[in-house]
């Protein structure tokens, strides 16, 4: 989910009278530095940027909530759940910041709590979708789907033409086998941006349920191109390479993706796949069992341990 950063410029009245800067002239410099050094790359230099305007004012919320971005990016949940405690405190009511919580909180595993966001939220401005939409991600991680479903139909009442909304719907309907709805409300976030890598993907999967793995490999490799950084796409690429037979580049790309998230079930499992597939009954039993342990009705767990196990 991507976050715009709100940038406070301070008036400037004189290079000459830099030595006597007001606090608020000092603060909002540091702000801007913060920002600069984190559209380079440099989160650590932002943190650091941020942290002495705060020494400044501590409940500067600029700097908090900025703070709090890059904490978050960073996967220090914590700390940026830490910042954003600090505004609401002060303003219980700043919308922003009971919505990003609540992100940083469903992050963090900690369910209960961002549904108590969501709530605030949906008090705080019932006529946002992003209420929903966040109820919406909550109920998808605690594996209440027809919940997550009517959250997202909500968001979606809110603002119709919302892209996230409809692939995270598309989504559900595809966890929920409705195929043919998920794959019309893709094509109708792909006329609104053709540029969402989430479509491909999420077409990738369309095409493995009906084992079309060549146009499944297609689709993630556009993805990819369009965001080359993300992790979870690599693992898809990297089962249709096993399910394809090209095995090893299969295992780079599952290696690629668990080396980001180490707790990716999906990875963990295809990483059993390789290794059934390899005829590696020992090593895949001990992958595929992990998965099924912590999520048994996984798609293609059974089907590979019994392959695990020379089971017809």
């Amino acid at each position: 989910m991507k976050n715009l950063i709100k940038l406070l410029i301070p008036v400037l009245f004189s290079v000459s009278l830099l030595a006597c800067d007001s606090p608020e002239d000092k603060k909002g410099r540091f702000l801007l530095k913060g920002n600069e050094k984190l559209n380079q790359n440099d989160a650590k230099a932002a943190i650091d940027f941020y942290t002495e305007a705060l020494n400044i004012d501590d409940q500067y919320r600029d700097a908090l909530f900025n703070r709090a971005l890059v904490y978050q990016q960073l996967n220090q949940l914590d700390l940026a759940i830490r910042d954003l405690d600090a505004i609401l405190t002060s303003n219980p009511t700043d919308s922003l910041a009971v919505f990003q919580r609540g992100v940083c909180l469903l992050d963090n595993g900690e369910y209960y709590k961002a549904l108590g966001d969501t709530k605030n939220l949906l008090k705080i401005n019932p006529e946002s979708w992003k209420g929903h939409f966040l109820q919406g991600l909550i109920y998808e991680k605690m594996k209440n789907l027809e919940e997550a479903r009517s959250s997202f139909l909500a968001a979606l009442q809110k603002s119709p033409n919302n892209v996230e909304i409809l692939v995270n719907l598309a989504n559900m309907e595809y966890y929920l086998g409705n195929l043919e709805i998920a794959s019309n409300l893709l094509d109708k976030a792909e006329k609104i941006d053709p540029s969402e890598a989430n479509i491909l993907n999420l077409r990738s999967l369309l095409a493995l349920e009906t084992k079309e793995y060549k146009q499944a490999l297609i689709d993630i490799e556009k993805a990819i191109v369009l965001r080359p950084n993300e992790a979870y796409y690599y693992n898809n690429r990297g089962l249709y390479k096993l399910l394809l037979g090209d095995l090893d580049a299969g295992l780079e790309d599952i290696n690629y993706s668990i080396k980001q998230y180490p707790k990716n079930l999906f990875a963990i499992r295809n990483k059993g796949i390789y290794y059934a597939l390899k005829g590696q009954k020992e090593l895949a039993l001990r992958y595929l069992n992990e998965v099924k342990e912590k999520d048994p009705n996984m798609m293609l767990v059974d089907e590979y341990l019994k392959i695990a196990l020379n089971e017809d």
